[in-house]
């Protein structure tokens, strides 16, 4: 707007100038009338350029509010390519897999979780069998007799030596450490695998994978709420933190033939990358 400004006005500028030096007589000289002509051209040039800045700060932001409205909604659907490399074959294989090395490290979580019980319980049971223990008998003179010790007392050793070497694996440690990483990226690939398919085909495929997914992702969610109450010392949450993630490993192992069904699918009907 300001350059056309600047173009309809220097052809009045010079009629307005040539008139004035018709009618007056003015004893202006050529040089002056240029040095007024160049002064409002440059007046002109930096209105220019000061629209032109913020034109272009402006652009970004009414482009974000107005894109929404200006796409049509069936851009939104992922046929023909649209998204690239996210629709083919590489992008749609990282589900599979990521969720196949997640029930491996499930499985090793809960090894872990279990030798962490396996370290409290054992310290339940030394104390059960100290209270089985008899007294040592005492010779007359008031000291110890030396007898052989009773089963009891070579069970309570043999159970101390073992919690002392679970103690060094830092169990405990560990379990909350794989817990967090298999909540993490369990809840990201599940919901990115739903996305993936969304973005291949336009739609979801409800079913016996799409459903035992999501109830996996739920278990994870509902095994997680209850470390609070664990660490407090509920066993009712320790039994119940168990018994979910018991469930969602028969939810996981449940979702191997499926799943293997739909990268063949995958192979099938999509290209690399």
């Amino acid at each position: 707007m300001a350059a056309t400004l600047s173009l309809l006005r220097l052809p009045v500028l010079a009629q307005n100038q040539q008139h004035s030096h018709s009618q007056s007589g003015s004893k202006l000289s050529t040089s002056t009338q240029l040095n007024c002509i160049r002064k409002d051209s440059n007046n002109q040039q930096t209105l220019f350029n000061e629209t032109l800045v913020r034109f272009k700060s402006a652009v970004l932001p009414v482009t974000t509010i107005t894109l929404p409205f200006l796409l049509d909604t069936k851009d939104a659907l992922a046929v023909n390519g649209e998204f690239g490399i996210l629709e083919g074959r590489s992008f749609a294989l990282v589900h599979p897999i990521v969720m196949g090395s997640l029930f491996v490290y499930t499985l090793w979580a809960g090894y872990l979780g279990w030798q962490w019980r396996r370290v409290r319980t054992i310290q339940t049971d030394i104390n059960e069998l100290k209270k089985q223990v008899k007294p040592t008998p005492v010779t007359p003179d008031g000291k110890p007799a030396e007898t052989a010790p009773s089963p009891d007392e070579i069970k309570i050793q043999q159970l101390t030596e073992e919690r002392k070497e679970l103690l060094k694996g830092s169990y405990r440690d560990r379990h909350y450490n794989a817990g967090s990483i298999l909540l993490g990226f369990g809840v990201l690939e599940s919901v990115g695998g739903g996305v993936n398919t969304y973005l291949r085909a336009g739609k979801l495929f409800p079913g016996p994978h799409l459903y035992a997914g999501a109830a996996i992702t739920v278990l994870w969610a509902l095994a997680a709420a209850l470390v609070p109450a664990m660490q407090k010392g509920s066993e009712t949450a320790r039994n119940l933190h168990i018994a979910l993630n018991a469930l969602n490993v028969l939810l996981f192992i449940s979702q191997i033939p499926t799943g293997i069904d739909i990268v063949f699918k995958v192979l099938e009907f999509t290209k690399w990358p």
